[in-house]
């Protein structure tokens, strides 16, 4: 046995008992409150009625039913992603307070005895349908927010990628040779990142956001040649001892160009704390003769050892004024003969065992003809 009654726009109430008479009395009670009412005389009908749309906002449960009973009804009703935040309030003659306990630690949102009093069903189905629509706005509010933020999050990041890259294309802009070398060696470092974070060494330090913002970060580690005079940046031949110490102050310039941006925002940001290490140390060497600082083994920063292997690597495969380009065996005989004097030992292990994967970036990002 089923039947509705409605008007559109009128709260909907899923009436279940088993005993058509008292179908009758509180659809009675409730049509004449102006509520729209769905009856149903099993729980199992009490399932599928529940799932129709449009949905009841409150379900008037009896407890003791034939088949299925209203505990069983209540526990199907929430096991069920279509009905398991719909309110659900027992209507019985169980009137022990044990019994009335049970239910609501089933979930039952409140708890009606028999015989029913008017009054107190329509002030309790009143209470529950603005409690169920309030809980819905603030859930929808929320929906709505929650997409607001990912919105400007997405928006946020999208600022970063194209700030750091246009200041990366700014440096490379004033150093032509490189071409896509940001690019690559972006690649190179993200590779590498993903490779050692399954070692011991550096399984805590590694995480998805930590690989994401060196990645993002690494296109700035050339910055501070834009403080590099044409005459050197660009001689089309080898520098002389004079030259060359000038060309080696690019890492501290865009280290110190970095750390300047930061005075102006409120906060540290870490992404340009990676850009920082990376801009300064990535010249720096296992065994302590790199530059600026001297630096040796782990005292140099992940993210600029990462980047020392990326920038060398990509160096050695293209051609430069003062060299020619060698080819991918030449580079990787190189770069493993380096270990531990150049680059760190196990870093240079991860490159060698994911050696193929490093040129499949090179060639994906290589220099047009």
């Amino acid at each position: 046995m089923t039947h509705e009654t409605h008007c559109a726009g009128e709260p909907i109430v899923l009436v279940v008992d088993d005993v058509a008479e008292n179908l009758d009395v509180l659809g009675d009670v409730l049509r004449g409150a102006g509520y729209r009412v769905r009856a149903a005389i099993s729980g199992e009908a009490a399932l599928r009625y529940a799932r129709l749309e449009p949905r009841p906002e409150l379900v008037l449960l009896d407890v003791m039913m034939p088949g299925m009973d209203g505990y069983q009804t209540l526990a199907a009703l929430r096991d069920d992603p279509r009905t398991a935040d719909l309110p659900v309030v027992f209507v019985t003659a169980l009137s022990d307070a044990m019994d009335e306990e049970h239910g609501l630690e089933m979930g039952a949102a409140d708890y009606i005895s028999k015989p029913i009093a008017p009054s107190v069903v329509l002030a309790r189905v009143r209470t529950q349908i603005e409690a169920k629509r309030a809980r819905d706005i603030l859930s929808g509010r929320n929906s709505v927010l929650e997409q607001e933020v990912a919105r400007r999050m997405a928006e946020n990041e999208l600022t970063q990628t194209v700030t750091i890259r246009a200041l990366a294309h700014l440096a490379e802009c004033r150093d032509p040779e490189t071409g896509n070398h940001i690019l690559r060696t972006q690649g190179y470092v993200r590779e590498l990142a993903k490779r050692l974070r399954h070692r011991p060494r550096f399984s805590t330090v590694l995480t998805d956001y930590a690989i994401e913002l060196l990645a993002r970060s690494a296109p700035l580690h050339d910055i501070g040649k834009v403080g590099i005079p044409d005459a050197i940046l660009l001689k089309p031949g080898k520098l002389t001892e004079e030259e060359w110490a000038v060309m080696r102050t690019h890492s501290e310039l865009g280290s110190n160009a970095i750390e300047q941006a930061e005075v102006d925002v409120e906060r540290p940001l870490e992404f340009l704390r990676f850009a920082k290490e990376i801009a300064r140390w990535h010249h720096e060497k296992w065994d302590g003769s790199g530059y600026p600082d001297g630096l040796a083994g782990d005292a140099i920063p992940l993210s600029a050892r990462l980047m020392a292997v990326a920038d060398v690597f990509d160096a050695l495969i293209h051609a430069r004024v003062y060299k020619p380009a060698f080819s991918y065996e030449e580079a990787r005989e190189i770069m493993q003969a380096s270990s531990e004097s150049h680059f760190d030992p196990e870093i240079i292990e991860a490159f060698m065992e994911g050696f193929e994967a490093f040129v499949g970036i090179a060639e994906r990002y290589r220099e047009p003809e």
